[in-house]
C-alpha cells in the first residue's frame, strides 16, 4: 500500500433536521485493498439541492421527501487529494487531485470507478470542486441536442444557469439570454457572456421576440426551480421549440397541456443528472467522466469561466453559519466554496 498522509477521525457535515446542521466527527478505516483514500481540499455548495433538503420545504410524500432522510451527510461536488492507495489499484497515485460525488467530509475513501476524473494543472481545486454543477449543466445542454444558430433563453441564473449561458455560447447559439431577479447574477450573466441579461418582471416573451427577429427562442432552460412560474416561461419558444427542465421543482405545476405542448408541438425534455449515460458506446459516449474531462479542460483552457462565479469562500468550520445565511438569502451566491486543506 502506498501511503501519504492518513487521518483516522474525520469531520463531515451533517443536516441533522431541517434547518439544522451540525459537524459531526467520523471514523476513518485503513484503506481497503481495491480503494483510495483522498484528503479533501475544497467542496462546493449545491444551493439547489441542499437548501431544498436543508430547509424541509417539498411536498410530502414526493421523491423531495424520500430522498431528504435525516440526518443527512450533505454535499456531492468534491476535490480531494489521494493520500493512501490500496493494493490492486492501478491508474492513481499518492498526490493526485480528483475529483468526485463525494460530500462534505475531510476524508474519504473510493473506488477508483467512483472518480470521475484527475484534475489538470491549470485548474484550482476550489474550480475542480465545482465538478457536479458542471456535469449537471452540461447534461442538460447535452439534453437539449442544441444546434449552431439556435436561440436560447435560460430562466435562473444561478451556477446552473450561469454555467448553461456559457455552454449554449460555447455550442454556436445566439442569442444567448438569461432571466432572474437577482442583480447579481444578471451581473454575473452579462460579464461571462450572455447577449442580454432580463429582469425577470420584464416582458421576456417581447423581448425575445425582438431579438430574435419574431422567430422566438428555439429552446428555453429552466433552472429556478420554482414550479409557479414554469407555465409562463414556454411564451419564449416558437413552435416546435423544447424545453429543458434542468432544474428540480419543488412541487406541481398547473399546465395545460394543449395549449403549451400539444398545439405548439414543443419538446419537454426532462435533464435530471442520471439521465447521464453509465457506459461509452459508440451512440452515447458521453458518460460523467468524458464530461469530467471536458469541462476541467474548458476551465484550464480559459473558455469556460468558473474562478469568476465563486462568490464565497468558507473554512468548512464555519458551514453551519454558511448554511443559515444561504437559507436567508442565496440571491448573492455564486459558487460557495468549503475550504478544507487545513484539516
Amino acid at each position: 500500500m502506498m501511503t501519504q498522509e492518513a487521518s483516522n477521525t474525520g469531520t463531515r457535515v451533517v443536516f441533522v433536521a431541517p434547518r439544522q446542521v451540525e459537524l459531526r466527527e467520523f471514523q476513518v478505516g485503513p484503506t481497503p485493498p481495491g480503494h483510495v483514500t483522498a484528503r479533501t481540499l475544497a467542496t462546493t455548495v449545491s444551493t439547489g439541492t441542499e437548501l431544498t433538503i436543508l430547509s424541509g420545504e417539498y411536498p410530502p410524500g414526493s421523491k423531495w421527501a424520500a430522498y431528504a432522510q435525516y440526518p443527512f451527510t450533505a454535499g456531492y461536488s468534491h476535490c480531494g487529494r489521494i493520500v493512501e492507495v490500496g493494493e490492486g489499484v492501478k491508474g492513481f497515485e499518492v498526490g493526485d487531485r480528483v475529483v468526485s460525488y463525494s460530500r462534505h467530509e475531510s476524508q474519504v475513501v473510493l473506488e477508483p470507478a467512483q472518480i470521475l476524473g484527475k484534475v489538470p494543472d491549470g485548474v484550482s481545486d476550489e474550480e475542480a470542486s465545482t465538478i457536479a454543477l458542471g456535469l449537471i449543466a452540461m447534461n442538460g445542454v447535452r439534453r437539449a441536442e442544441l444546434r449552431l444558430g439556435e436561440s436560447v433563453v435560460v430562466y435562473g441564473l444561478g451556477v446552473l444557469g450561469l454555467l448553461v449561458t456559457q455552454l449554449a455560447r460555447l455550442s454556436g447559439c445566439r442569442p444567448v439570454i438569461g432571466v432572474d431577479i437577482a442583480p447579481q447574477r444578471l451581473a454575473w450573466a452579462r460579464e461571462t457572456g450572455a447577449d442580454a441579461a432580463l429582469e425577470g418582471d420584464r416582458d421576456v416573451a417581447a423581448y425575445v421576440a425582438q431579438a430574435t427577429g419574431g422567430r422566438m427562442a428555439d429552446v428555453l432552460f429552466e433552472v429556478t426551480g420554482n414550479p409557479a412560474i414554469i407555465e409562463k416561461e414556454f411564451s419564449v419558444l416558437r413552435r416546435f421549440g423544447r424545453g429543458v427542465i434542468l432544474s428540480s421543482p419543488r412541487g406541481a405545476t398547473s399546465f395545460d397541456f394543449h395549449d403549451f405542448c400539444n398545439s405548439p408541438s414543443f419538446t419537454i425534455i426532462g435533464a435530471h443528472n442520471g439521465s447521464t449515460p453509465s457506459c461509452e458506446t459508440v451512440f452515447s459516449q458521453w458518460t460523467w467522466p468524458r464530461n469530467t474531462e471536458l469541462y476541467l479542460k474548458l476551465i484550464a483552457d480559459g473558455e469556460l469561466h468558473v474562478d469568476s462565479l465563486i462568490s464565497h469562500r468558507f473554512p468548512y468550520r464555519e458551514a453551519p453559519s454558511v448554511y443559515e445565511w444561504l437559507l436567508a438569502d442565496r440571491g448573492s451566491a455564486g459558487f460557495v466554496i468549503l475550504q478544507w486543506a487545513e484539516q
